[in-house]
């Protein structure tokens, strides 16, 4: 304060001078407006919905995997979720999935971290029947060697790569591992900015982007709220495919439900799929042994389903237990099926709630049948000799323009057709797969 107490009293001193010149130096409103002009001008632009132009959704895998999207795969370890990746990449590369690109080969862009090419990834989609000449391991080539694919870092060039080659699908196993080691996925906002880059390429390009995502050990019965990491991997995703293993399937299948889907349909039937083993031949001669994913049908039961019955309360689970024992005893005391009020007015009467009784349905192995007219719901085992009626067949979407046999379930149990082309020379190598009305090619 002696300095500034000094230029008070006629005598500045150095510190004075200084603040005195910082002062006078202070910018004009010129010159502010002057640095404004040298900044580029941000403007707000407005454009009517009307001149929006609309687009149909077109579909990799009809109704529930988009083109053009991205898709993520969650469920624990040890179901079959990469499986599932082969088994996608597979009938993509051979023209067979149901979809845009039925009938025509397409190019898949693989991108895997946590599994060896030459032990796992390389035998798994030979097995599952992929042409190899049509899936690209994808790395990135820089100073001194090879890096892995990172997002969003590597978003331009590999959309570069993808519209010159046709690739319809780039598969990420996980799609965490892709993300920059820089990027905290557990925090949404910064989980967007390696998301959103990716899809605005899924948007340019046509590509599907189809990512597998880890179940975290949550309670959670939501599969959307268990994947871990960021709630934002299930929010900018526009569908999402969840995978459970039935505890109550004897053969120890799994089941594949549409957790979400923004662009279509979420009322589509779940899948069930076994899994099996397949020796696939080596340079070495020992062959390797791989798992390979077989679609069986439809599920009665969807991956919410366990999830539930997974997180609920001993007691509770005791009780359905309980249920579902006296759901199978009293109809096959009634010939196999029963009217859904009778079954409820006994229900009552032992002591069974309605939801309980409801729940147990399935565990029981009934199914719930509406018939006659008026119409009536009736519970019936699967074994019963009673006919059952026919179900409707749902409309098909319009918006994926692929004909597809008609089922029960639409095009999403249509038969998979014979390849349009050779087959590559290691067909002969290849295992039979199980498509997903439960037939062989």
């Amino acid at each position: 304060m002696s300095h500034l107490n000094g230029a008070a009293n006629g005598h500045p001193s150095a510190l004075a001078d200084l603040i005195l010149t910082d002062l006078t130096a202070a910018p004009t409103p010129r010159s502010r407006h002057a640095v404004e002009e040298d900044t580029p001008a941000r403007r707000i632009r407005l454009t009517p919905a009307s001149a929006v132009r609309m687009r149909a959704v077109h579909w990799l895998w009809a109704e529930r995997v988009p083109a053009g999207a991205l898709t993520v795969i969650p469920g624990r370890e040890g179901i079959g979720k990469s499986l599932t990746l082969a088994w996608l990449t597979a009938r993509l590369t051979r023209g067979e999935l149901p979809g845009i690109h039925f009938g025509t080969p397409r190019p898949v862009i693989y991108a895997a971290t946590e599994d060896s090419w030459e032990h796992t990834i390389g035998p798994r989609l030979y097995a599952a029947g992929a042409d190899l000449d049509m899936v690209f391991q994808v790395e990135v080539e820089r100073p001194g060697g090879l890096d892995q694919l990172t997002l969003p870092r590597d978003c331009d060039e590999l959309a570069e790569v993808i519209a010159e080659m046709g690739v319809v699908m780039l598969a990420a196993d996980p799609l965490l591992s892709l993300i920059s080691a820089t990027i905290n996925t557990h925090q949404d906002r910064d989980l967007r900015t390696a998301l959103e880059p990716l899809v605005r390429l899924a948007d340019r390009t046509g590509c599907a982007v189809v990512g597998l995502a880890h179940f975290n050990k949550s309670a959670n019965t939501d599969a959307l709220n268990l994947i871990t990491g960021s709630r934002a991997f299930s929010a900018v995703a526009r569908a999402v495919l969840a995978i459970a293993r039935d505890p109550q399937a004897e053969d120890g299948s799994c089941v594949l439900s549409q957790a979400k889907n923004n662009l279509g349909r979420l009322d589509l039937p779940s899948l069930r799929y076994v899994v099996r083993s397949a020796d696939v031949p080596t340079e070495d001669g020992a062959p390797a042994s791989v798992g390979v994913l077989d679609f069986t049908g439809e599920s009665d039961r969807s991956v919410a389903d366990i999830l539930t019955e997974g997180a609920g309360d001993p007691a509770e689970r005791a009780e359905r237990d309980e249920a579902a024992e006296w759901i199978g005893e009293f109809l096959a005391s009634r010939g196999g099926q029963a009217p859904y009020a009778d079954v409820l007015k006994a229900a009552r009467a032992e002591g069974i709630a309605e939801r309980t009784l409801k729940r147990a349905r399935t565990r029981a192995g009934a199914v719930s049948e509406r018939s006659g007219f008026p119409a009536k719901t009736v519970w019936r085992l699967p074994d019963s000799d009673a006919p059952s009626p026919t179900p409707p067949v749902r409309p098909q979407s319009g918006q994926w323009g692929q004909p597809l046999d008609p089922g029960p379930t639409g095009p999403t149990a249509a038969r998979l057709a014979d390849p349009a082309h050779a087959p590559s020379s290691a067909t002969e190598h290849q295992t039979t797969f199980t498509d997903l009305s439960g037939e062989t090619s």
